[in-house]
């Protein structure tokens, strides 16, 4: 079981973002920009293109309304979008609000954020979804 899987099940606590019976949307507590949530299938599976066709573009459609929460909730130009999946052998995509192709750099420094700037950012997209 992965630690997407724990979160899902609620083993580990999580800012969650939205949920149907399919995709959780949670953030990284490990932010590249405050804002940086992950959109997971419940599915457990590797590789986001060895998911089922209809959860591809199922996936984007959970993440839609999610983006357009980040984009008016903080400054930026819009939400990117990228999926590098190295990290946890399960399927995922990163949301994250950019005003450069820079802010989607993976190899630069992610520091822990704070439970106090998680929550605040939890209910600044949920309350714009």
């Amino acid at each position: 079981m992965t630690i997407f899987s724990k979160i899902i099940s609620g083993e580990i606590p999580s800012y969650k973002i939205a949920e149907n019976e399919k995709f959780f949307a949670f953030l990284d507590i490990f932010p590249l920009r405050e804002g940086h949530v992950l959109v997971v299938p419940k599915q457990e599976t590797d590789k986001l293109f060895d998911l089922p066709d209809e959860y591809l573009g199922e996936m984007l459609l959970f993440a839609k309304p999610i983006a357009h929460a980040i984009e008016k909730a903080f400054n930026c130009n819009r939400c990117g979008i990228s999926v590098v999946g190295l990290e946890v052998p399960h399927a995922h995509i990163h949301l994250i609000p950019i005003n450069s192709a820079n802010d989607l750099n993976f190899t630069q420094h992610k520091p822990q954020a704070s439970a106090d700037s998680l929550k605040k950012v939890q209910e600044k997209i949920v309350a714009l979804l």
